[in-house]
């Protein structure tokens, strides 16, 4: 099971319409600041990719937004950034007109070590796992005013999304590798 950053990115199979977008951390005497979304980042702000709004979330360690099934947006790009904490976001390319379609991609998110906006296209499964021993914050810029009506969700049976080798994907997979053995 491969978790891309920012430091494997390049030689990783990422889901096509995916972008990792690094983020600068600037730091001095008096704390961190971090500039999350500018609309003079012409790869991840534009036409089709405004600015409609922005939320955040926050989730405890070890938990998962949507344990069993995946969400997706027909219509809308979510851009996430985590704020505090460490997680894992899941993306599966479920698109019949995608050149990787079938692919699965394990994001592993740091607020505090490379950080980036995760692009995650429209129609493409997603969720997302806290994987660090403290609650995480997620802020989403989704290209979309939030319409409950527009958000699907497939059970994890029906939506067969496997791992490389063939297993088929579930949260506690990704448990066994966070939490076993004291990796926290």
């Amino acid at each position: 099971m491969e978790f891309i950053s920012l430091k494997n990115e390049k030689t990783s199979n990422i889901i096509k319409d995916v972008l990792l977008y690094p983020l600068k951390i600037n730091k001095d005497e008096s704390g961190v600041l971090v500039e999350t979304l500018r609309k003079d980042w012409p790869e991840i702000y534009g036409p089709d990719r405004e600015f409609f709004m922005q939320y955040y979330s926050i989730t405890p360690s070890n938990a998962t937004r949507d344990e069993n099934v995946w969400h997706y947006h027909p219509t809308q790009e979510d851009r996430f950034i985590v704020a505090y904490g460490d997680i894992v976001t899941a993306v599966a390319d479920n698109r019949n007109d995608s050149p990787t379609n079938g692919l699965l991609n394990l994001f592993y998110m740091r607020s505090d070590v490379n950080p980036y906006i995760l692009l995650i296209p429209k129609k493409t499964l997603h969720g997302f796992m806290v994987v660090s021993k403290a609650p995480a914050v997620l802020l989403n810029f989704p290209t979309s005013l939030y319409n409950p009506k527009e958000e699907e969700r497939i059970p994890y049976e029906q939506a067969k999304i496997k791992l490389p080798k063939g297993e088929m994907f579930s949260w506690d997979l990704v448990r066994k590798k966070f939490f076993a053995r004291g990796n926290l």
